[in-house]
């Protein structure tokens, strides 16, 4: 008996992991990516360089970065309130100062920050309009 209950748990969880992401849940990243492309050529290329190197000692790059792969929330407060303090990055600093973006909507930040997080060799999960929302509410 204990044996078919592990069995069939087995299963139930194979099942879920199978179906986490489906089809729909794919297609709206990849959606959301090619949006924050849009976004990121606009409002982020100039400082942080179409190829996501940033520019030394001023602006920091966003490939492979616990800024950028870490905690999604921290992620959304520097677009939404930017950042003025010196950002150590493997060693170097970077110290140029970086605007708040709280005009663009919680829609605009969540693609353009899954772009981020899912370009430049990056790969991470997808930011959410509601959590750029809640992250706005609690600011306020």
């Amino acid at each position: 008996m204990i044996k078919y209950l592990f069995f069939v748990m087995a299963i139930a969880i194979v099942a879920v992991a199978i179906t986490a992401f489906t089809p729909a849940q794919i297609n709206d990243v990849k959606a959301s990516v090619k949006r924050g492309e849009k976004v990121y050529t606009k409002v982020c290329l100039p400082c942080h360089m179409a190829d996501g190197g940033g520019v030394p000692n001023m602006n920091p790059p966003l490939i492979q970065t616990s800024y950028v792969l870490g905690d999604k929330t921290k992620l959304i407060g520097i677009v939404l309130h930017g950042m003025n303090e010196r950002v150590p990055i493997d060693g170097d600093y970077y110290s140029n100062n970086m605007a708040p973006h709280n005009d663009l909507t919680d829609q605009q930040i969540a693609d353009v920050l899954t772009y981020v997080r899912n370009s430049f060799g990056n790969k991470a999960s997808a930011v959410t309009p509601t959590e750029v929302k809640q992250a706005r509410l609690k600011k306020q």
